[in-house]
């Protein structure tokens, strides 16, 4: 199925301007201020009696997002009767690894791509929310090579740099397989999107695939995306970042569970793309103003009715989604995607 992700619309017709992000948060549905309602709190505290007593959140820096009001407001702690402590990760591969050590129980917009990984790897964890729906990351290729989409060939048996296992990978392998680039020629180096900027600006490599609004931007500098937002969209290339949590947390937490999704849920309702808010966001994101409200410009938050009504569906985008990175990222031996997504992909905590 061809997929599109930009302005507002996603494939055949899936989620269009009615349905998702600017289309959805209109000016009727927008919520003033950050109060939560009294059943958000009274559910916090029924539950949090006999949960847990603290809940550890792990989330991006450079990643703007409205829930990031909600979190420098305590809003989340409040709600959910408990402290809830964010640790910053540089990639979702680390967040996996950080849930498995049992130091984080959700990651917040953990990309699809290592959600997926892990899975197929058995790690004991699921995905409950769809966090942010955006545009593919860049891999930006140095200014001074003269390569373009039209005569991307020319990479082959050039350095690229690659935070491997996350949705820039994904998205490295796509634009790679649209573009006829035989990837088993590249050198493919394994750095975070902070490190591949740097490599890309002074010539270690020849390319970078990159993640998270300062890295793009120092990307940006020195190189241009090897693809365009067009060529993405025709490609059907296409991205989205999940809500994902320990199974132990989900089994024994439920009410928390979903008492964290509804005040995110709140948060993207209350978002107006302000310049108090855009303000605040970005000096929790660790980005300038002008960065961070271009970066949420393009990003797509979608509520808890769309994502039950299109994600979490039959057939829904979640599933399909995972399976097609899975197709991407499989191994020799890896479990089988297609019977057994299902047991770790679930709307029930948005219901």
């Amino acid at each position: 199925m061809k997929m599109f992700i930009r302005n507002g619309f996603i494939g055949n017709g899936f989620i269009g301007n009615g349905f998702i992000g600017k289309g959805f948060i209109r000016k009727g549905f927008i919520r003033k201020g950050m109060a939560v309602t009294a059943s958000l709190v009274l559910a916090g505290m029924t539950t949090s009696a006999q949960a847990a007593d603290s809940v550890n959140v792990a989330f991006f820096l450079e990643w703007a997002t409205p829930n990031q009001i909600a979190k420098v407001d305590k809003t989340y702690d409040e709600a959910m009767g408990v402290d809830v402590n964010w640790t910053n990760f540089s990639t979702g591969v680390q967040m996996t690894e950080a849930m498995l050590a049992g130091d984080i129980d959700i990651a917040f917009s953990q990309g699809l791509a290592p959600f997926v990984t892990a899975i197929q790897q058995g790690a004991p964890l699921k995905m409950v929310g769809i966090a942010v729906v955006y545009e593919a990351n860049d891999c930006f290729v140095r200014n001074n090579l003269g390569i373009t989409s039209a005569n991307a060939s020319e990479l082959e048996g050039k350095s690229v740099a690659v935070p491997l296992n996350t949705m820039a990978d994904f998205a490295f392998k796509k634009y790679m397989s649209a573009l006829n680039v035989d990837i088993s020629t590249l050198t493919i180096v394994d750095q975070v999107p902070a490190d591949g900027a740097v490599s890309l600006a002074d010539g270690s490599v020849e390319m970078a695939c990159i993640f998270g609004g300062a890295s793009a931007s120092a990307a940006g500098e020195v190189g241009t995306p090897i693809m365009t937002t067009q060529q993405k969209e025709d490609a059907g290339i296409f991205s989205f970042d999940v809500v994902s949590v320990t199974e132990k947390f989900a089994t024994e937490n439920p009410g928390l569970l979903r008492t964290f999704l509804e005040v995110t849920d709140e948060a993207n309702a209350a978002w107006t793309g302000s310049a108090a808010q855009i303000r605040k966001v970005a000096a929790d994101a660790g980005m300038d103003f002008n960065t961070t409200k271009e970066m949420m410009a393009d990003f797509e938050f979608p509520s808890t009715a769309d994502q039950l009504a299109t994600y979490f569906n039959k057939d829904g985008l979640a599933a399909s989604g995972a399976e097609s990175i899975g197709l991407v990222f499989k191994k020799s031996g890896a479990w089988n995607v297609d019977e057994k997504i299902k047991r770790v992909i679930t709307g029930e905590f948005l219901e």
